[in-house]
C-alpha cells in the first residue's frame, strides 16, 4: 500500500511514469461514468415528481434504510375528497351546493386513488430497477475499478523499481580503471555489479507477476464495464413501462374529468328557480376539442333572458333539435372519442370511434354540437369528438 501511495504521489508531481490503459477501455469507463451520472439524476427527479413533499421523502428514505414498511399515505385528492364531503354533509347534501360538493368529492378521490396507483407502479417498475443499478452492479463496478486502480500502480511501481535496479547495474558494470595502484576499489564494483544484477532479477520477477495481475483485472473490470449495454437496455424497458403507467393514469384522470363534467352539465338545471340560489352558477366549461374553435357557425340569434316562471319560446325552439334543420352551410364530420350514454331524448347517444354529422345552432351552450346519425339527431357534447375537415 505504501508503494502504491508513493506511486501515485509522484505520477500526481509528474515525477512518475503512468501505464495508460488502452482508447477502448477509457471508452468504456467513460459510458460507465456517464450512465451512473444520469441514472441519479433521474431517480432524484421521479421521486420529486412522483412525491414533491421532501419532509415525505426523508421519511420514506428511512423507512427503506430501516428496512421497514412504509405506511400508506393519504394522497392530497383522497384529502380533499374527504373535506367535501363532510362539507356537504354540514351544509346538507340535499341542497344544490352539497349534492355539487358530493360529486366533486367522489371524482377527487378517484383521482386519488389513480394517483396511488400510478405512483406505486412507477416506484416498482421504475424506480427500484433505476436504485437496483445504483446499489448493485454500478458499486460492484466501483469495487473493482479500485482494484484495477491498485494494481496499476503496483505495476508502474515495479517498473520504476526495475528501471532504477537496471541503471545502478549498468554504472556497477562499468569497467574500472586497471591502473589503479588499489585493486580493491576493482573488487568492490565486482561485488556491487553482483547485488545489483540479483536486484534486477528480483525485480523483473515481480514485474512478471504484477502484469499478470493487473492484466486478469483489467479483463474483469472491462466484461463489467461492457455490461452497461445491457443496463441501458433494462433501463429502456422500465421507461416504456413507467410511460405506460403515466398515460395510463392521465387518460384515467381526464375520463373521471369528462364523467364529472358531465353529471354537473346535467345538474345545473337544478338550480333554475331553486328558492334557495339567489343567482345561477357560472356555466361548466370543458377543454375545447380538436377543432372546434374553427367549426362554421350559424348566425345567432339573440336569445331572450329567461325569467322564472316565464317560459322562453325562442330558446325552447331553438334548442330542440327535433324541430329543426341543418344549416345549409357549416356542417362537420366528426369522429367520437368516447361511448357516451344520452342524458335524455333531446341528446344522441354516441359510439367511439363512429362518424357523425355535426352543427351548431343559434342560442346553444358552446360545449354542445346538434349530432346526426342517419334519422338520429340530439344534442352531444363537444368534448367527446374529434372535429374533422
Amino acid at each position: 500500500m505504501t508503494t502504491s501511495f508513493l506511486q501515485f504521489t509522484e505520477e500526481k508531481l509528474g515525477q512518475a511514469e503512468k501505464t495508460e490503459l488502452d482508447a477502448h477501455f477509457e471508452n468504456l469507463l467513460a459510458r460507465a461514468d456517464s450512465t451512473k451520472n444520469w441514472t441519479e439524476k433521474i431517480l432524484r427527479q421521479t421521486e420529486v415528481l412522483l412525491q414533491p413533499n421532501p419532509s415525505a421523502r426523508v421519511e420514506e428514505f428511512l423507512y427503506e434504510k430501516l428496512d421497514r414498511k412504509v405506511p400508506s399515505r393519504v394522497t392530497n385528492g383522497e384529502l380533499l375528497a374527504q373535506y367535501m364531503t363532510e362539507a356537504a354533509n354540514d351544509f346538507g347534501p340535499g341542497t344544490p351546493y352539497g349534492k355539487t360538493l358530493i360529486k366533486v368529492g367522489e371524482t377527487q378521490r378517484r383521482l386519488g386513488a389513480a394517483e396511488r396507483d400510478f405512483i406505486h407502479s412507477a416506484s416498482i417498475n421504475f424506480l427500484t430497477p433505476l436504485r437496483n443499478f445504483l446499489e448493485g452492479d454500478w458499486r460492484t463496478i466501483s469495487k473493482e475499478r479500485r482494484i484495477l486502480q491498485n494494481c496499476r500502480l503496483d505495476l508502474d511501481a515495479c517498473k520504476a523499481r526495475l528501471k532504477k535496479a537496471k541503471a545502478a547495474e549498468a554504472k556497477a558494470a562499468a569497467v574500472p580503471d586497471f591502473q589503479e595502484t588499489r585493486p580493491r576499489n576493482y573488487i568492490l564494483s565486482a561485488s556491487a555489479s553482483a547485488l545489483w544484477s540479483d536486484e534486477v532479477e528480483k525485480a523483473e520477477h515481480e514485474l512478471r507477476l504484477t502484469q499478470t495481475e493487473f492484466d486478469r483485472q483489467a479483463e474483469v473490470t472491462r466484461l463489467l464495464l461492457e455490461g452497461i449495454s445491457s443496463t441501458h437496455v433494462n433501463h429502456l424497458r422500465c421507461l416504456h413501462e413507467f410511460v405506460e403507467s403515466q398515460t395510463n393514469y392521465y387518460a384515467q384522470c381526464y375520463q373521471y374529468m369528462l364523467d364529472l363534467q358531465k353529471q354537473l352539465g346535467r345538474f345545473s338545471g337544478t338550480f333554475v328557480g331553486n328558492a334557495e340560489s339567489t343567482s345561477p352558477p357560472p356555466a361548466a366549461t370543458s377543454p375545447p376539442a380538436v377543432g372546434a374553435a374553427t367549426l362554421p357557425a350559424v348566425p345567432t340569434i339573440p336569445v331572450v333572458p329567461t325569467i322564472v316562471g316565464v317560459p322562453n319560446t325562442v330558446a325552447e325552439s331553438v334548442l330542440n333539435p327535433n324541430e329543426v334543420k341543418p344549416p345549409a352551410s357549416g356542417t362537420r364530420k366528426a369522429r367520437v372519442l368516447y361511448d357516451y350514454e344520452a342524458a335524455d331524448s333531446s341528446e344522441l347517444a354516441l359510439l367511439a370511434d363512429e362518424m357523425i354529422t355535426v352543427y351548431s345552432l343559434p342560442g346553444m351552450d358552446p360545449d354542445w354540437l346538434i349530432g346526426e346519425r342517419g334519422n338520429q339527431k340530439g344534442k352531444v357534447p363537444v368534448t367527446y369528438l374529434e372535429l374533422l375537415s
